[in-house]
């Protein structure tokens, strides 16, 4: 993972130069805290911290760093804290001085809880905690967004498959990650696509596989399979397209392999009826693998249903347990074009009502899945809770008339388990005897918590709540 900025000093929003003057005099510790505080859906799965410590906190700050930020920020017209940064460097060797806490990533909560809490280790240095909200609030937001939409999709298929499918054992790779070409970057692309692999093994997203190596200790987390475009199709020529078709099985196919092959360059129904269905089905049959159809335009939910119906018409089907219809081990469908997790149902009711299981077709999501989500879909804030002044703690929060919804919390923070289960948020001094799910992940330059990707993994998808959606509501 790569950055254009690897200074955390200018990580920021330029406000956040100045407020060094702006606390109460004799202020020694600054705590906030990060939320989901609504939006799209009612959990969240907590994701993405470990590689913004890994990347940037776990690397000091140098002189040279404070030299190139005291020279961008004074031109660009904002206060400069020279001191409090020399100090760091002085004293903490560059090291930034706050304790990060964090509830266990791969964890699935209702939204509106704390999910990372942060205080300053220094009382010289209580401006420090506010000051890396733009860079850690970002780094929480967008990769926990991005796990909680490919979450809910699978709860959304495996609901699917429990209904009309013998088990639900492949519901891993029924969504497909291709978004990195939509990405807004390589480094969302990254972030983005190990996001979606805590929930299924497909992508073709290789940077979210890397990160998931790279700061999850990994071995693999995403495989894919060869797969055709238009271009290597369409470069055959139209009169030629059964050659290119057939090219693709004799290429990739055989005993237990899969091939995927978009086949709608031109005309996707003589595809199935004539190519697939007759001029090439002795071959597809005879191969030992499967053959993955991929329709790539038009409606959605039509489209994949009459896939199905063509398909199934050419090569047979056979009746499961459930009562739906199955195609053939050798043949199959996936979905790229138009995948969103409201067309992932709308396709899979739609399949259901014709007796067509939801175990013939997998999902490709680009966009929807890496890029079209902000900080609004799940109202991400992250918010002061608590000041020491002159000794003593005070409660920090915000309570605008205007907007009840961004009321913030007070105080400092635990989060636990009721007697039934639920997650809360509470004061930490009304902790008790409970466990508090917030422990320290950070401190002082160092992780103090190092999560595998198969235990966040093993979090996330042993929880199945309900799926929720919100209207969404800008939030500042």
């Amino acid at each position: 993972m790569t950055s254009t900025n690897r200074n955390i000093i200018l990580n920021v929003d330029s406000y956040k130069a100045s407020h060094y003057l702006q606390y109460p005099p004799n202020t020694t510790q600054v705590s906030s805290y990060i939320e989901a505080r609504g939006g799209q859906f009612k959990d969240a799965v907590f994701f993405g911290l470990q590689m913004f410590i890994k990347e940037y906190l776990t690397r000091p700050i140098t002189n040279a760093d404070i030299e190139e930020a005291k020279t961008i920020l004074q031109a660009h017209g904002v206060p400069f804290n020279e001191a409090g940064w020399r100090y760091i460097v002085e004293q903490h060797d560059g090291y930034l001085p706050i304790e990060i806490e964090a509830i266990p990533e791969g964890t699935v909560l209702p939204v509106k809880n704390a999910m990372v809490q942060v205080i300053n280790t220094d009382p010289n240095c209580a401006w420090l905690t506010s000051y890396v909200e733009t860079a850690l609030l970002r780094a929480v937001w967008y990769p926990t967004t991005v796990a909680t939409v490919s979450w809910n999709c699978r709860q959304i298929i495996q609901r699917y498959l429990e209904d009309t499918a013998d088990n639900s054992e492949g519901v891993g790779f029924k969504l497909h990650d291709f978004g990195a070409r939509g990405a807004t970057t390589e480094e969302a692309a990254a972030i983005g696509g190990a996001a979606h692999l805590v929930n299924f093994l497909g992508s073709d997203t290789i940077s979210g596989v890397l990160a998931a190596k790279r700061y999850y200790n990994a071995d693999m987390a995403g495989f894919s399979i060869p797969a055709a475009e238009h271009s290597t199709i369409t470069s055959w020529g139209r009169d030629n397209e059964a050659e290119a078709y057939a090219n693709m099985l004799d290429q990739f196919s055989g005993p237990g392999k899969l091939v995927a092959v978009v086949s709608d360059s031109y005309d996707l129904w003589n595809a199935i009826d004539n190519i697939w269905g007759e001029e090439l089905k002795a071959k597809v049959e005879a191969t030992g693998g499967t053959l993955v159809v991929r329709p790539d335009s038009g409606d959605p939910v039509s489209i994949v249903t009459e896939t199905l119906e063509r398909l199934m018409r050419k090569f047979g089907y056979r009746v499961n347990n459930k009562g739906y219809r199955m195609l053939p081990d050798c043949i199959r469908v996936i979905q790229g074009d138009g995948i969103s997790q409201q067309t992932i149902e709308a396709i899979l009711e739609a399949m259901k009502q014709r007796k067509q299981s939801a175990d013939n077709v997998a999902f490709g999501m680009g966009g929807e899945l890496l890029q079209k989500i902000n900080r609004d879909t799940m109202k991400f804030a992250m918010k002061a809770s608590a000041a020491k002044v002159a000794g003593l703690w005070r409660d920090v929060y915000k309570d605008p008339v205007t907007d009840q919804g961004k009321r913030s919390k007070k105080g400092r923070l635990a989060v636990v388990r009721g007697m039934n289960g639920e997650i809360k948020t509470i004061r930490r001094e009304d902790i008790e005897q409970r466990e508090n799910l917030l422990t320290p992940v950070f401190r002082n330059g160092e992780l103090l918590e190092d999560y595998g990707f198969e235990d966040v993994r093993r979090r996330a998808i042993s929880t199945e709540p309900e799926v929720i959606f919100q209207p969404q509501v800008e939030c500042v």
